[in-house]
Formats: structure tokens, sequence, C-alpha cells
């Protein structure tokens, strides 16, 4: 009999290698950032009026972006044994002219993205040790490869201002929804109409930050974190959710 620690207490100690990966990324997300920021505010408004700079040129035109991406990520906590892989489009348009805050100063962005590959890989399945407020009990549960589709529909990011003519970091929170075949996460195995199910459906609300890479006017190379929350919001009979997943994002954009 395979058992899993299913809910509660029980926590990998060892961190997955994508997770350290991911803890870097954003790490050196964050210090692009503040580097950028450390720059003078009048040494980007100089190259705002530069028309070899790639980077102000789609700031000042509110350049609509728009390409393809895929992510990786890895489940944290009771869920670092859930693995991630989804690829997809995005789209996206500056709303407002830049505004001055200091640090914070930027512009905002409002996008969407859509994904019709979407995987999700567990444990495959066996009985598992359900923890509750009145004890433990052992049932079987589900597992292995899920697949879906994901939308979101409601994507909004902060461009900081840099003077950089290469490096456009930005931060972001976003709300989506998953679709899957089967419900996710793996369903307790009961009886046809007994509660324990979970559902196909799941929300996705999460955040992170990200940086373009201009290689050329108009093109760029994309990288970015986002900490992912999936869950049903009690749709199914369970509500499990993965509290917390860490997704490596890397894209294509194009401005226009």
């Amino acid at each position: 009999m395979a058992v899993f620690f299913w809910e509660g207490k029980f926590f990998d100690r060892e961190a997955s290698a994508l997770k350290r990966v991911g803890t870097i990324l954003l790490l050196i997300v964050m210090a692009t950032a503040i580097r950028a920021r450390a720059q003078s505010a009048s040494r980007a408004i100089q190259n705002d009026s530069d028309s070899d700079n790639p980077v102000a040129h789609v700031r000042n035109n509110h350049s609509w972006e728009f390409g393809p991406f895929i992510n990786w990520g890895t489940g944290v906590g009771n869920r670092s044994s859930y693995k991630f892989f989804s690829g997809g489009a995005q789209i996206g348009k500056p709303m407002f002219r830049v505004v001055h805050a200091g640090f914070l100063s930027g512009q905002f962005e409002a996008g969407g993205n859509v994904m019709p590959l979407w995987q999700a890989y567990t444990p495959p399945a066996g009985d598992v040790i359900f923890t509750t407020s009145t004890g433990s009990f052992i049932a079987p549960v589900g597992g292995g490869t899920f697949r879906g589709v994901s939308l979101t529909p409601v994507i909004l990011r902060w461009n900081f201002l840099t003077s950089s003519r290469r490096w456009q970091p930005w931060f972001q929170g976003a709300g989506g929804l998953i679709y899957t075949t089967h419900k996710f996460p793996p369903a307790q195995l009961v009886p046809q109409g007994t509660p324990g199910g979970t559902s196909v459906w799941n929300f996705s609300p999460q955040g992170g930050g990200g940086i373009h890479y201009f290689i050329r006017p108009r093109r760029s190379i994309d990288l970015g974190v986002n900490a992912v929350h999936i869950s049903s919001a009690s749709l199914g009979d369970r509500n499990p959710g993965v509290n917390a997943s860490v997704q490596i994002q890397v894209g294509y954009t194009f401005w226009k």
C-alpha cells in the first residue's frame, strides 16, 4: 500500500531545484528593478525623446504587446511533489501616461492570456492519509497527469520607469480560471454520489514580477516569476487546492 501525506502538518523538507531557481530569478528581478529605479528621473525623461531607445518608444506610444510563452513550475509545502507545465499567448497595453511617484514611478498596463495547454503532474494514485480535526483516516485518492486549459482575463501590471534602453522591469497581479478534464487536485475515490470529489473548475489568483529584454526595436525576450494559488472556491465537495506554487515564465513579445 502506497501512503502519501495529503493535508495538514506534513511538509517536504527539501525544496525542489526548480523552487530554488524560481527564488533566485525572483531576486534577480527585484534587484534589476531596484537598480533601474536608482537611476535619475531626469535621465529617464531625456531618453524618452531618444529615437533609438526601444523601451522609451513602446512606453511613449502605449504600444500593444502580444506573443507566446511557456510556464514551468512546482508546488511548495505539502504540494512540492506537484509539477506544472503550460503554454499559451498573452496580450497587453499600457493604459495611461507615466506616473511620477519617486521610486514607484511607472506606467499601468492591463492585459490577459490564454493557455490552451495546461498540465499538472501529481503523484500516482494510491492510499492517502487524511488528517481532520477529529483524527486521521486512510482513503484511496487519484493521481497522475491532469490536462486542461487556462484563461487569465485580468492581468494588472506596473511597468517601472527606467532609463535603460534594453531592460523593462515590471510587477503584476492577476486572476485566472483553470478547467481540467478530471477533478483537480486528485479527488478522493469514493462511490458515485458520495461526498469526496474536488472540482474540474479552479481559480488561479497570482502575483509576481519579470523583465522585458529588448533584443531590437519592438521585439523582446521576457522572463517572469509568479506565485500562483489554485483553489476551487468550494465548487466541489472538498477544496484542498494548491496553496502555493512557483512558476517560471519565458516568452517572446512583439510590440505594435
